[in-house]
């Protein structure tokens, strides 16, 4: 709800309640433009206590002089919420001192006007000192104090989850770094040497045994691809690799396609639509990983067979490499390779498939977005993992309730207890005289708390010191009492016509 709608209903609230005094009044009447007066101000301090809660505080001090208690018991909810807002202590309690001294001073002078004694003077005071003031300023306090304490735990939940995911984002990319370093300094150096010694094995077995030559070229293409192999592992796993800017465009592919001519394979390139060499890095990757992988099976198990390798660039990239039949028998491999393409296309939020088509040979099927939307889990910079969201105090609502909720709920009792009760006397207290009753009556003998003990104050008439009650079952004639402000007796009765 609007703040200010529920400081509207708030205020409305206040008004309304003040003044029931008019037509049901508690204590001694008052006149009725002061009823409406503390009815107003009871009501205007609402508004305030949002904008000057400090000046809000002081100024439920003037509705002790007025005789209307359906007006000052909802200032206690004002000075809970007014406490709340000041981060000062000293100088909230400095507020609460002055407050209340300027609520005795206001309530002496109201006694003195009412003719109350001394005691009843004190514990009124001290009732609305304690219960209206004290009591809301101290669990305002204690709340107030709580909201930013509570932010600041907030922040650094916050903080302390982000810097955990920092952290374990760094040690996987040090440990991957790590892992790399060494997987290079181990292997890289003996694969360039194995190649080395391949190449200058196929020299000579060219001039002394020429029948070794398919092998010992086997031997030093394997070696060749060995080497990228690892230059794509230490990739994935942080280190810097030497993959080409081009990877994946139409040159990279054309390449890859007469590489394998150039090995003995019969193979094709279809490609249609644009190039890739201005597309995200990770699609021209995983298009260059799927044509070199399905091209290295096909050198595998079908050397002999016709190959075509096609490249459909769209709103989607489509890549297929299809294998005819082929005289060879097809080897069982490990498809370990087939399951690394299939999670590097998932990575991207690609499809994949393998499967042997209708009659015989082997295809190898991918479709790639265009824009891969999904983080690949590679490099070291690869992204923080994003932490959870801090746990805040307004979704912490059960904690609440039974924390703050409760400490403002009690400090609210007494002015929601106070209100309560005076309402249930002011609407249902007895305010009609039969006769009989009236006639018992007697001047000079009859103390004026015997008659409001019974019947309540009546309503205040013109003359001082007098109350007027209806006659019970008649609808046009008033009773009249008149009592001694000092002594209290009963110094005149008498029936009016209204």
């Amino acid at each position: 709800m609007n703040v200010k709608v529920r400081d509207g209903l708030w205020a409305a609230g206040a008004l309304l309640l003040a003044l029931v005094t008019l037509f049901a009044p508690l204590g001694r009447p008052v006149h009725w433009w002061l009823i409406v007066a503390s009815a107003l101000w009871a009501a205007a301090l609402v508004p305030i206590s949002a904008r000057w809660p400090r000046w809000a505080i002081v100024l439920t001090s003037p509705l002790n002089g007025v005789n209307n208690l359906l007006a000052i018991a909802p200032t206690s909810l004002v000075v809970f919420r007014s406490a709340r807002s000041v981060r000062s202590q000293g100088q909230l309690w400095a507020l609460v001192g002055v407050t209340a001294v300027l609520q005795a001073a206001f309530g002496g002078l109201h006694a003195w006007r009412a003719g109350d004694s001394f005691t009843e003077y004190l514990l009124g005071t001290l009732f609305s000192v304690f219960f209206l003031l004290v009591f809301p300023a101290v669990s305002g306090a204690l709340i107030g104090r709580r909201k930013p304490l509570t932010q600041v735990l907030m922040e650094r939940n916050d903080y302390l989850e982000h810097a955990r995911a920092l952290t374990a984002s760094t040690a996987r990319s040090a440990t991957r770094a790590h892992i790399a370093s060494e997987m290079h300094d181990m292997l890289s150096h003996r694969l360039r040497q194995l190649t080395a010694h391949a190449g200058a094995l196929e020299h000579s077995a060219a001039e002394q045994a020429p029948e070794l030559r398919e092998q010992v070229e086997l031997i030093r293409k394997t070696s060749a691809v060995a080497m990228e192999e690892l230059r794509e592992i230490l990739g994935v796993l942080g280190a810097s690799t030497e993959h080409a800017e081009d990877a994946g465009t139409r040159a990279d592919v054309e390449r890859l396609v007469a590489a394998s001519a150039a090995a003995g394979l019969t193979v094709h390139l279809d490609w249609t639509g644009s190039d890739l060499a201005d597309a995200d890095a990770r699609l021209r990757r995983a298009v260059h990983r799927v044509v070199r992988e399905a091209l290295t099976n096909v050198h595998k198990h079908a050397p002999s067979a016709r190959t075509l390798v096609s490249v459909a660039v769209a709103d989607r990239v489509r890549v297929e490499v299809v294998n005819g039949p082929s005289g060879e028998p097809r080897g069982a491999g490990t498809r370990r390779g087939l399951i690394g393409l299939e999670e590097r296309v998932g990575l991207i939020g690609g499809s994949f498939l393998a499967e042997v088509p209708t009659g015989a040979g082997f295809r190898v099927t991918a479709t790639l977005p265009l824009h891969p939307v999904v983080q690949e889990e590679t490099g070291a910079a690869s992204a923080v993992t994003e932490a959870p969201p801090p746990i805040t105090a307004e979704i912490l609502t059960v904690p609440r309730v039974v924390g703050s909720g409760c400490l403002a709920t009690l400090s609210l009792v007494p002015a929601l207890g106070t209100a309560f009760v005076l309402l249930v006397v002011a609407i249902f207290g007895r305010g009609e005289i039969t006769r009989q009753e009236f006639d018992a009556f007697q001047p000079s003998v009859t103390h004026e708390q015997e008659v409001t003990e019974t019947y309540g104050f009546g309503v205040l008439s013109d003359h001082g010191g007098c109350f007027r009650y209806h006659v019970k079952d008649t609808a046009d004639r008033d009773f009249e009492l008149c009592f001694d402000r000092e002594s209290g007796l009963m110094t005149s009765k008498k029936e009016l016509a209204r």
